[in-house]
């Protein structure tokens, strides 16, 4: 009996001392409760939501229009001095009025309506006569835009006996523009004044009528300026014995001497009608600086080659009739010229005087 209750106290010491060494427990201690981390998105009450603003989404630009390439023609003389300050801007500044030139600068007027016809240029500065001539032949292809010369023909000569066109009887008269504005203007003049026996030979330059004049003085010759002004610093035997456009004039007829006009073809005028208003008044501001800065224009008439000396050049230049008449003004004059030439030879404007489709008057 005594082992059994010594048993038993053994295993209840036992108990208890494992019962002292075990891991304690894992709870906190009831003082320190669990702190809990608010939420990101919590925000105090007092702070309401805000929404960033919807913004409309921005449209891509749209690119550029090319600009409009426009193709010119014009000839060696009055009229190409008339746009050398335009040929000038559009060489230093490209594009302008979402526009760009291309200039083509010849001797001869065929060569111009060739480019016309053809279609590899797209306007052209050529004779008003010649000009009407390209609307019957086209059959009403292209338009008139403005008058860019008036009357630049001048009889010149080393005969002091020449003073009018009626001294012009008897004499052979050398010039060039067979088949345009200086054949049919002097000869309408011949015939309005009753001069007989007045003989036509004609050159296919004005080179070559100053150079008949050179060797022979009392030779006869029409020029257009600024030729005429080149010959007679050529040879100082030689003056300019009358002006077409005065003898013209004097007719009281009641229109006027018109040397040369701008055409444009009428699909370039439908494609690009902005193109062509835009070149009208470029055109115009060229040739008022032709008037208004003639140094400054003689410079740039012999860096372009039209006269080969800017002295010459501003001595020709306020000879040259160089306007840009454009709207009814510019039609007045040239359905007046066209209708005296109609009157005195019709095939000198084509066959027909043009409709009124022929006028671009903008």
């Amino acid at each position: 009996m005594k082992k059994t209750i010594a048993l038993i106290i053994a295993l209840a010491l036992c108990f208890g001392i494992a019962a002292c060494t075990a891991a304690p427990a894992t709870e906190k201690p009831a003082e320190e409760p669990a702190v809990t981390a608010p939420a990101e998105t919590d925000k105090p009450a007092d702070e309401p939501e805000v929404k960033a603003p919807e913004t409309e989404p921005v449209a891509e630009p749209e690119p550029a229009a090319e600009p409009v390439t426009m193709r010119v023609g014009s000839l060696k003389g009055p009229t190409s001095m008339g746009l050398v300050n335009l040929m000038k801007k559009a060489e230093t500044e490209g594009a302008f009025d979402n526009v760009s030139y291309e200039f083509t600068m010849t001797t001869q007027a065929d060569e111009i309506a060739a480019g016309i016809i053809s279609g590899d240029l797209d306007a052209a500065l050529i004779p008003a006569n010649l000009a009407s001539v390209l609307f019957n032949k086209t059959e009403g292809k292209i338009s008139v835009v403005d008058i860019n010369t008036l009357g630049v023909l001048y009889c010149v000569t080393g005969d002091e006996s020449i003073k009018s066109v009626s001294d012009l009887a008897g004499r052979k008269v050398v010039l060039t523009g067979q088949g345009n504005t200086p054949e049919f203007s002097l000869r309408y003049l011949l015939d309005e004044y009753g001069v007989e026996g007045a003989e036509l030979d004609f050159k296919s330059e004005a080179t070559e009528v100053a150079a008949a004049l050179a060797a022979d003085p009392t030779a006869v010759g029409v020029l257009p300026q600024p030729f005429a002004t080149v010959a007679q610093v050529q040879n100082d035997a030689l003056h300019e014995a009358f002006s077409l456009s005065d003898e013209w004039d004097a007719l009281g007829k009641g229109s006027g001497l018109v040397t040369g006009v701008t055409i444009v073809r009428k699909e370039f005028i439908e494609a690009n009608g902005e193109a062509v208003k835009s070149f009208l008044k470029e055109h115009a501001e060229s040739a008022e600086k032709a008037v208004s800065d003639v140094e400054g224009t003689a410079n740039l008439v012999a860096e372009y080659g039209i006269i080969e000396k800017a002295p010459v050049a501003k001595k020709a230049l306020p000879k040259c009739a160089i306007s840009a008449i454009s709207g009814s003004e510019m039609r007045e004059k040239v359905e007046g010229y066209l209708t005296v030439l109609y009157g005195f030879e019709p095939k000198s404007v084509g066959g027909f005087l043009p409709d009124d489709s022929f006028y671009y008057e903008g």
